[in-house]
This record gives structure tokens, sequence and C-alpha cells, in this order.
């Protein structure tokens, strides 16, 4: 695990990729009382809204409160105005690309739907597609406000990520052309995490933030993958006013929000161990066969069970892309943490599912003693939970701990995931002894 040495108090731990209702595959009870419930609970302490451009959620996001410094809020819970964009396209070949959008205002995001009314329909899904290319877009947008932040969402994966293997490109250059300076930041996404896209040089002078793109509100989706900003200077309850040269300035969290990721001046990430990503291997999903890019290239990246392609994974489509020296490391690089969401590692300590009634049981009483998911993740000491073995917890609960506190090192093995299927936690035959 990477280590920050910034004081956690000043922690605001954002998650600013997510979905509402409206968009595909997501969750019918997605709501504004429900994200900040289960925010809470997560610990985190930012959302974005997601969805914009869908009329629907929009008409939801124009009840929030406004207080004026670029963050709107639902009981007193802190979210901006963001939205993903699926643009496909053909440049030299077919391209597929997923984009975060986060939006400075109302009055902005209201010309940006504007806009995209002229290029199609945006009521069918949260997340809508538009033959739109890259460096088109961009620019559009930096016309409409230059407080406009775009980033490219889960850059490496297959299918939508801009390096994806299937659909993208080998640089931001090829997408985005003269635009490219408009561009400060790639969402790592969660088959890959900032020590794999280190070795992409070009992204050197490019922030690495992480999201979850989650689809539910659940706490296993939701801020699984979370970029730490500086909350000390984003004064983020309220319109907040400061004196300097003996002049009164208002500050706008929004502005520095994304003053934090142009340059790069944030806390740190969270990451899930990018081998828990559901495109990290190369694999076929409905062969049930994956393998490393060591093993891919043995076999000329053909499936052995149906003969066809491979699915390139993020793994591999990362070698084909590196160009620095192994173990290279950027002068402007951010400290992350590697963590799986606690109900896998509650499920994998009781050989059970994330749904299931026992791992939620489990899950609420540590909540019930410990506030949230994040100081459980984070925080915790081995003598607090050691203090804290009630009822729920006796027989579990050297296992549980043992593995919360792996999890905080980065180190439960896990099953690569590969072709749209989850990694897998596993219990090694031995684990280490801490008690």
């Amino acid at each position: 695990m990477e280590q920050d040495k910034e004081n956690k108090e000043n922690w605001m731990i954002s998650d600013l990729h997510i979905h509402s209702k409206y968009s595909r595959a997501t969750s019918i009870n997605l709501s504004f009382e429900n994200l900040v419930k289960w925010a809470k609970i997560k610990g985190l302490n930012l959302l974005g809204t997601g969805d914009f451009t869908h009329p629907i959620w929009f008409e939801e996001i124009k009840k929030l409160e406004d207080r004026e410094n670029g963050i709107y809020y639902y009981n007193n819970f802190p979210f901006i105005i963001t939205g993903e964009i699926s643009l496909i396209y053909t440049q030299e070949r077919g391209r597929r690309i997923h984009l975060v959008i986060l939006v400075p205002s109302i009055e902005i995001a209201e010309k940006i739907n504007a806009y995209l009314d002229t290029k199609g329909r945006r009521d069918y899904d949260g997340r809508p597609i538009f033959k739109i290319p890259g460096d088109e877009f961009v620019r559009e947008m930096m016309k409409i406000s230059k407080d406009i932040e775009i980033i490219p969402a889960h850059c490496m994966t297959p299918w939508f990520g801009l390096f994806g293997s299937m659909s993208g490109f080998d640089n931001l250059k090829e997408c985005f052309k003269e635009q490219l300076e408009n561009v400060h930041a790639v969402e790592s996404g969660m088959s890959a995490d900032p020590k794999m896209l280190w070795k992409i040089k070009e992204l050197e002078t490019k922030a690495i933030v992480s999201f979850s793109d989650s689809h539910s509100f659940w706490p296993f989706r939701l801020g699984r993958e979370a970029t730490i900003f500086n909350a000390r200077k984003l004064k983020i309850s309220g319109v907040t006013e400061w004196e300097t040269q003996g002049s009164v300035v208002k500050i706008d969290s929004y502005k520095e929000l994304i003053r934090q990721i142009r340059e790069n001046d944030f806390i740190a990430t969270i990451e899930t161990d990018p081998s828990y990503g559901k495109y990290h291997y190369d694999g076929h999903r409905l062969c049930n066969f994956s393998c490393s890019p060591e093993q891919s290239k043995k076999i000329n990246g053909i499936c052995p069970v149906c003969k066809k392609p491979l699915v390139i994974g993020v793994d591999n489509r990362v070698v084909q892309l590196t160009d620095v020296a192994e173990n290279y490391k950027p002068k402007n690089m951010k400290p992350f943490y590697t963590l799986l969401p606690l109900h896998e590692v509650i499920a994998l300590s009781i050989n059970s599912k994330i749904e299931n009634k026992k791992t939620w049981q489990v899950y609420n009483e540590l909540i019930g003693k410990f506030g949230n998911e994040f100081n459980i993740l984070l925080n915790v000491s081995k003598e607090e939970f050691l203090r804290q073995n009630t009822d729920t917890l006796k027989g579990t609960s050297d296992k549980l701990i043992e593995l919360i506190l792996k999890n905080r090192e980065g180190k439960i093995k896990i099953k690569p995931g590969y072709d749209g299927e989850y990694g897998i936690p596993l219990i090694e035959e031995k684990q280490e002894k801490l008690f």
C-alpha cells in the first residue's frame, strides 16, 4: 500500500463517477436519499450526481440546494454535477470511449444539454450515446465553459476505455488532437491502478483519479474506488470568504476541486486490487477461460476452447503500451490505497456471499461499533477490533480481523477477473498468523 502523509482530518473522500436509476443496468431504488444514506455509511464525503444529461434525473438535480459555491446539497450532504457520455464514432476505425464530465453549475449543465440536443437524444439512457469525435466534444465543451472538466473513464477497459484493446487509442493525442491540453486527468478504472498507468509515459503529465462507476448505492459498489481531495482547501460546507491582501474573496469550492485535479494536488486515491476488476486478464467468459499476458502470447491470443480471438484485458494492454523502464515512477505520482470493499472481506472470512444476510449481519455490527466502512478499512487498530469481540463476531473475529489488516496492506490474493467477470478474493492455504 502506498502511504500519504496528509492529516486525515483534511480528507474529503469523493466518488464523482456514479449513475442514477435512469442508466441501464442500475438499481431502480437509486435516489438522492439512498445515495446520501449509504455514502455516510461508506465514509464518503462528496458525491457526483451522475447522469445530469437525463431529463428526469436533471429535474431532481435542480431541486438540490445551491449555496453558490459550485456545490449542491441534499440534506446537507454535498454533490457536484456530473455525468458520463458515450462517444461512438469512426476515426481510422471504430472508436468507443466513455468520458466523465464534471460541471460547475446548473446553468452550464443546461447549456451542455442544449448542445447535446443538437446531436441526438438524451432521454433513453443516463449515459447517452453520441457520434461525436473526442477532440470535437472537448472543443465544444470548452466553448461552453473552461470550468468543465472532462476525464476519460476507466481508461484501460477493452470496450469503452480510451486505451481499450477493442476500440480505443494508443495514446491521448490520437483521440483529443489539439484539445489534449484541455484534458488533465484519466480515471484508472477497477482493472488498473496508478502503478500500472505509470508505465505509460504520456500520463506523467496527467493526474490519475479513481471513482467507482457505481450502478447502485450499496457500499460494495459505491465508493469502491475514490479520490481523496484536500477538504481544508475546498471549504466545502458553504460559501466561505477569506481575506487576502486586504480584500475579501469568496471561495468557489468547485473551482478549487478541479484545480486539485488539474494541478495533481489532491491527496491520494483509493483503488481496488486491479485483479478484482472485470477486465484485468485476457479471456472468454462463455468459454470459462482466462490467462495472463504471458500465457496469451504463447497461444497467440486465441481461445483454446472456441478458437476465436480472446478479449484482451487491461494487464495485457498495459504491456502493449508500456514505454518506460521497469519500476519507473513519475515525479508527480500520488499515493494510493489498495482496498477490497468490506463486504468482500467479511464474505471471504465466513465463506459467504456479499449479499447474504450473514454477511450483512457482521457488516452492520462493525458499522455500529466503528462508524463507517472506510474507518474500518483504513484506521481501526488490531487492539480496537479485539476489544469489540461481540457475539456476532465470536468464532470468526480472528480470521476477519486478520483479513481486514491484510486488506489494508493490499495483500489479499485475487483470482483475476476477465471479460466482464469480477475477480474472486481467495483464502490462501497458509494465512499469516497475527495473533
